[in-house]
């Protein structure tokens, strides 16, 4: 990250992302008895690669406006980020592009919270920049080619897929896709006028609630 981004390619693949997760969860798993996975957006890849290759001992796995197999080119998903399709290693977000994404529904004092954490990371440039890795984007590439980081079919917990039906990157075609391959329990829930960032959104209890009584059921 230390030299120009078309010296290298994509640094963080989902795979190496589960090695980190796997270590956070052992940390988490010492200190409590039950542990649910939530993953969201890329992080839908690196816990279903994370459950694939390792199986932990989970009680059950949301996948959150996932992408697994897309049935659109990556180019237009990109745009939807307002991104480039360029895989160099990394490249620099600028909070206008990122504030435009969340939506007139975005909750203000939520984006400045997130926005401030990264730009004091070690991957903020300035105050209104920060780096970010493309391994996400090239995963994303491998899910518009038909070549998801993981097989939902090696998924044996059980599962709750959601996503927002205004998402425009986890296409509704996608989620069922990932659904319909899951063998193991799994519900599916969409929550209308929600788009990829649902989380932040206007309706985020609703998904928490959900989530939460998931949790429960599982």
């Amino acid at each position: 990250m230390n030299e120009p981004p078309e010296e290298n390619g994509p640094p963080v693949r989902a795979d190496l992302a589960a090695s980190d997760a796997a270590d956070a969860l052992e940390f988490v798993r010492e200190r409590f008895d039950t542990v649910h996975l939530v993953g969201v957006s890329w992080g839908t890849n690196v816990c279903g690669r994370l459950i694939e290759r390792d199986a932990p001992p989970i009680a059950s796995l949301v996948q959150c406006a996932p992408v697994y197999r897309t049935s659109y080119d990556v180019e237009d998903g990109l745009a939807a980020l307002g991104l480039d399709p360029d895989l160099d290693a990394y490249y620099h977000q600028d909070r206008e592009t990122v504030e435009d994404r969340q939506g007139e529904d975005a909750n203000d004092a939520l984006f400045e919270a997130i926005w401030r954490t990264q730009v004091e990371s070690n991957q903020g440039v300035d105050e209104d920049t920060y780096i970010a890795q493309t391994g996400a984007l090239a995963d994303f590439a491998d899910c518009c080619a038909d070549d998801p980081p993981y097989d939902a079919a090696n998924i044996d917990v059980p599962t709750l897929v959601v996503r927002g039906t205004d998402d425009a990157i986890s296409w509704r075609a996608d989620a069922t896709a990932l659904y319909d391959e899951l063998v193991t329990t799994a519900d599916y829930l969409e929550l209308a006028g929600e788009d990829h960032y649902l989380m932040h959104g206007e309706r985020r209890g609703a998904l928490y609630d959900a989530v939460n009584c998931f949790h429960d059921r599982a």
